[in-house]
């Protein structure tokens, strides 16, 4: 697998290069903001229209870090949908994709800021998540340590040789993870903002997706 191994509430988890979440122990991939439908919901509401290929390439993209993980737990962790009325859109092939993709499974959908509530699509529904030592939830609770969660779509800009090179990130420190956007056609908020400021510790590490996931201090 390519990713970056680390520790965290005694627990050794992977970030991969991808963006997800891999954890060997429990056989578990997490992945957070995917945004499915977010063409669509564009599209609908009359704004700019993006090429309508994100669904088919983040729904790839999760297919084939199961199939190298060989995960039987996946926790989406909130902003799946880019809204209600996306997962009414979604073609049928999509839907029967995502079936597919859940058959043999523990599938665990976390509700998120964009769709709140349970959605028709198979898998248990949940407003957060705890196994082991570690909660899973969607929005980072400043007061709560061993949490993992998303929301805030963390990017990291690093200048090297002459140039800057920004790439989606996960931030680490003692009491929490917050994972990068999985999704396509999601944007990212930098490290340095002030809520992701106020979240991570001094100390905080940002993990780089990419092809070779590589550990930096969190970028202020």
């Amino acid at each position: 697998m390519n990713g970056h191994d680390f520790t965290f509430a005694d627990t050794t988890l992977t970030a991969l290069g991808s963006g997800a979440l891999y954890w060997r122990a429990q056989e578990l991939i997490c992945v957070s903001d995917l945004h499915l439908g977010k063409s669509e919901r564009r599209a609908r509401l009359g704004d700019a229209t993006l090429p309508p290929y994100e669904t088919q390439d983040t729904l790839s993209r999760i297919e084939a870090d199961l199939h190298r993980s060989g995960a039987k737990t996946v926790i989406c962790l909130g902003d799946s949908f880019d809204d209600a009325a996306a997962v009414d859109a979604m073609p049928e092939q999509t839907k029967i994709w995502i079936t597919q993709l859940q058959a043999g499974r523990r599938w665990i959908w976390i509700e998120g800021n964009h769709d709140p509530g349970p959605i028709n699509l198979g898998g248990t529904h949940l407003a957060e998540f705890k196994i082991d030592n570690l909660a899973f939830r969607h929005i980072a609770d400043p007061h709560q340590k061993n949490e993992i969660s998303g929301h805030y779509h963390p990017k990291v800009t690093l200048a090297t040789k002459g140039r800057s090179i920004t790439r989606r990130a996960f931030l680490i420190d003692a009491c929490r993870v917050i994972l990068p956007a999985f999704g396509t056609y999601t944007g990212g908020l930098r490290s340095s903002h002030a809520a992701l400021q106020s979240l991570m510790r001094p100390d905080a590490l940002a993990v780089m997706t990419g092809p070779t996931p590589r550990p930096v201090p969190m970028p202020r």
